[in-house]
C-alpha cells in the first residue's frame, strides 16, 4: 500500500476575493484622502493606516502614489474594477449601434454628466498637483493622451458613419468632443457656476450636436 496522498487542487478564488476586496478599500480609503488632504499630503502610510494594510500591500498593487491616483480615476471612469475593456462596456458598445447620431451625441453628453462626479474631483487634485510633482505630472499627461485617443476613436467613428457636417474633419471633431469632456469646462460650469450634473451633460450634448452635425432636415 502506497504512503503517498493525492495531491490537492488549490483553489485560488477565496485568495483573490480577498485581495480584490483589499484593492477596493485602498482605493476607496485612498481618494477621501486625495480629496480632502490634495495630493501632496496624501502618503502611501497614511492610506495604509486607514485601510488596515501595510505599505507593502499598496506597493504591490499599485507600484507608487502615481499609480494609486492612476488607478483611483480607472475606477471612477467605469464605476467599478471589473476587467473589461472600456470598448467593450455597455454604454460603449449601445452608443457605438446607436444610429441616430444626435441620439447618440446626446446619450454621450448625458454620459459625461453621469460620471463627471467620480472623475472631475480626482481629476482636479492631479491637475493642480501636476505643476510641482513630477510624478501627478506624469499622470496627468498620461490621462490627457488617454482622453484623446479616445476622442480621436470616437471622432473617427462619427466620421465612418457619415454623420459629421461636411466642413467639420476628424481632427476638429477629435478637438471639440476632447474640449467638451474636459475637467475644465466641469469646474467652471458645475464648480464656479453651480450647474446640476445633470444640466450639464444635457448641455454637452447640444453643444456637440450643433458643433459636429449638420442641421436636422426637415
Amino acid at each position: 500500500m502506497s504512503d503517498v496522498k493525492p495531491q490537492r487542487n488549490y483553489d485560488a478564488t477565496g485568495r483573490r476575493e480577498q485581495a480584490r476586496r483589499t484593492r477596493l478599500t485602498v482605493l476607496e480609503v485612498a481618494r477621501r484622502r486625495f480629496l480632502e488632504s490634495g495630493y501632496a499630503a496624501t502618503t502611501l502610510g497614511s492610506v495604509a493606516e486607514l485601510a488596515g494594510v501595510s505599505v507593502e500591500t499598496i506597493y504591490k498593487a499599485f507600484d507608487n502614489k502615481p499609480g494609486l491616483v492612476k488607478a483611483i480615476f480607472d475606477v471612477a471612469v467605469v464605476g467599478d474594477d471589473e476587467p473589461v475593456p472600456i470598448l467593450q462596456r455597455e454604454f460603449v458598445r449601445r452608443n457605438i449601434a446607436e444610429p441616430d447620431p444626435r441620439k447618440k451625441l446626446a446619450e454621450y453628453g448625458e454620459h459625461v454628466g453621469e460620471i463627471s462626479p467620480r472623475t472631475c474631483p480626482i481629476l482636479l487634485v492631479v491637475r493642480d498637483a501636476a505643476a510641482s510633482d513630477p510624478g501627478a505630472a506624469g499622470v496627468w499627461a498620461n490621462l490627457q493622451a488617454e482622453r484623446l485617443t479616445g476622442m480621436t476613436v470616437f471622432a473617427q467613428h462619427l466620421a465612418s458613419g457619415d454623420h459629421l457636417r461636411v466642413d467639420v474633419s476628424i481632427e476638429e471633431a477629435r478637438d471639440v468632443l476632447w474640449t467638451h469632456n474636459s475637467v475644465e469646462l466641469w469646474d467652471l460650469l458645475v464648480n464656479q457656476r453651480g450647474w446640476s450634473n445633470e444640466r450639464f451633460g444635457r448641455w454637452v450634448g447640444k453643444q456637440l450636436i450643433a458643433a459636429l452635425l449638420p442641421p436636422p432636415t426637415s
